[in-house]
């Protein structure tokens, strides 16, 4: 909670790791051959310049000295059997053989912590971080919807380490981690991908996979691992829109028929569209606020309420508009949504009422 960032830089939860665009046995494969091509080097050099070898047991120089001499001196400093005995020899081994063997220690070096120590580190990151993981939301899905909801989410005054990231594709969550998102690369519709990412503790979750049978299958997993979760999601075909409820989710949004609606309503009023949009921007001056009723408010009706302007009301889950006869008198359990203005230098904003 950079599955801080604390960054989930993983396919595990947690960490976000950079896959190489090679397969792990070909970035094996083209490690063992670089070193076996430097010590190839090293090796014709030395038998070129074999005149300027000394053998302290019998004064011959060989092929397999040669051979012998150059892995002990690229892997180790030699044993002083066979010496550089020439200016032209020792100055090669100050001069190349010393970096080479250097770059052979770093590559054996570098392939045991890629294929051993950093999977270990990673791990126990993972553990560390999904321990951290309570009361986030998800965002799975970081294209044009995802990342402006991301957005919002952070100009309403949310902690980018309370927001976690998931996406196939990497390179999308590069934007995500530099806002300080916890970001993690993998498959949402898989049941190991949203455990990573403590799907059990979140409070809620947003998705928008780009398709609309992605994002419908993502709700159908994330539903049944969390069954009282709240999950918006986002379609972009009308008749997808039941599917989408069916599937699970709480709350479904389509974006081009919002957009029908501003466009529409920009017919009856030029300012319609401006206050709509300003309701659901952060940087608006008035927004909407979802709450419980308060216990000084029950029994009163909604036109009453002190905090803002009551539109509606949800009781069981049902909508009550703020004209109807049961908005009269709010009841224990009943969740209001009110305009609320936003609070500058000269004090509420009350123009909108």
């Amino acid at each position: 909670m950079k599955v801080r960032s604390i960054p989930l830089r993983s396919p595990m939860a947690g960490f976000l790791r950079r896959r190489s665009s090679l397969p792990i046995w070909a970035d094996l494969v083209w490690r063992v051959a670089l070193v076996f091509g430097l010590i190839a080097l090293v090796l014709l050099i030395h038998w070129i310049g074999r005149d300027g070898l000394k053998d302290t047991l019998d004064n011959n120089i060989s092929f397999v000295d040669v051979l012998y001499f150059t892995t002990v001196t690229v892997t180790t400093v030699g044993y002083g059997d066979i010496v550089p005995v020439s200016p032209e020899a020792r100055l090669f081994e100050a001069i190349l053989v010393t970096p080479i063997r250097l770059f052979v220690w770093l590559i054996f070096l570098g392939t045991a912590y890629n294929l051993f120590f950093r999977n270990i580190l990673y791990r126990w990151r993972m553990a560390r971080i999904q321990a951290d993981l309570h009361n986030h939301i998800i965002v799975t899905g970081f294209g044009t919807s995802g990342s402006e909801a991301v957005r919002e989410l952070l100009a309403r005054g949310v902690d980018a380490r309370e927001i976690v990231v998931v996406d196939p594709i990497e390179r999308a969550l590069t934007e995500a981690e530099e806002m300080g998102c916890n970001v993690m690369c993998g498959d949402s519709t898989r049941d190991k991908t949203l455990k990573d990412v403590a799907i059990h503790r979140a409070r809620s979750m947003i998705v928008s996979a780009g398709r609309d049978d992605t994002s419908i299958l993502i709700t159908l997993t994330a539903r049944h691992l969390a069954p009282r979760l709240p999950i918006s999601i986002v379609v972009r075909n009308e008749d997808n829109e039941l599917p989408a409820r069916q599937a699970g989710a709480t709350t479904v949004i389509n974006p081009v028929s919002f957009a029908g609606l501003l466009l529409a309503g920009s017919t009856s009023g030029r300012h319609i569209a401006d206050y709509m949009a300003d309701l659901a921007a952060s940087g608006g001056r008035v927004k909407l606020n979802e709450r419980f009723v308060l216990p000084e408010e029950i029994g009163k009706p909604l036109s009453a309420i002190t905090t803002g302007l009551g539109v509606r009301v949800y009781r069981e889950n049902r909508p009550i508009g703020f004209w109807e006869d049961a908005a009269k008198q709010l009841q224990t359990g009943d969740m209001i949504i009110e305009i609320v203005g936003e609070i500058g230098e000269e004090g509420l904003d009350s123009a909108p009422f």
